[in-house]
């Protein structure tokens, strides 16, 4: 049995009192690998952006709000964790500015700059023991196997999971897992419970030992 951090949903990262940069992650995934780790017996924490979706009761569930809040709250986690599953879509830029009051309309062009957020996933990556596992997700709209690939290797992740923004609060999911080597290890699309199941069983043959890693069942679809 394994103790799992899975990161999930969506940051917001705050404009003013009222206004926030975010994006439409809807948590499901995060849930549903949740869901399919409990299953599979291990123990999981989670640590969510905010989302509609119903985490499972057995997971321990912790809240934040901004990129920097769920950086820390991995940070703090990770350490007593076998490893973690960065499903979470963290917003990549905030304001440089935040206005203490709420930005009132002019009528003229507001012009904002953005800066790069921390992130989770490569702080992990460069941070894990030899013992510990870094699993990542990569949402890309164009190249995806090779810029998935890119960013296994940039995050120092031991697989990294590989979608694109059809899976965006969708039940839906179409994904190709790709272990350090740049080799697609499974691929599939069906529910995003499906996937979980098969994400969770990859996890559990290529990094926790529970299978025969050499020999992955054959890649399908649900």
């Amino acid at each position: 049995m394994a103790k799992i951090l899975i990161t999930s949903g969506p940051t917001r990262q705050y404009l003013d009192p009222v206004r926030y940069l975010t994006n439409a992650s809807s948590g499901r995934m995060g849930a549903a690998l949740a869901t399919a780790a409990l299953r599979l017996g291990h123990q999981v924490s989670i640590i969510s952006g905010p989302v509609a979706a119903e985490y499972p009761s057995a997971a321990d569930v912790l809240p934040v709000t901004t990129t920097d809040e769920m950086l820390a709250a991995a940070i703090e986690h990770f350490p007593a964790c076998d490893g973690v599953i960065g499903a979470a879509a963290p917003c990549d830029y905030m304001p440089r500015m935040i206005h203490t009051q709420k930005i009132a309309k002019t009528g003229e062009p507001l012009i904002v700059e953005l800066i790069e957020t921390p992130d989770i996933v490569a702080t992990l990556g460069e941070r894990k023991r030899s013992d510990q596992w870094v699993v990542g997700f990569a949402l890309e709209t164009e190249d995806r196997r090779f810029r998935a690939t890119v960013k296994l290797q940039r995050k120092h992740c031991n697989l990294i999971v590989s979608n694109g923004p059809e899976a965006i609060d969708s039940d839906q999911n179409r994904i190709e897992i790709i272990d350090d080597a740049g080799t697609v290890i499974r691929a599939m699309q069906g529910s995003k419970d499906v996937v979980a199941d098969e994400i969770l069983s990859t996890l559990d043959a290529v990094l926790m030992g529970a299978g025969d890693a050499a020999t992955p069942p054959p890649t399908g679809k649900a």
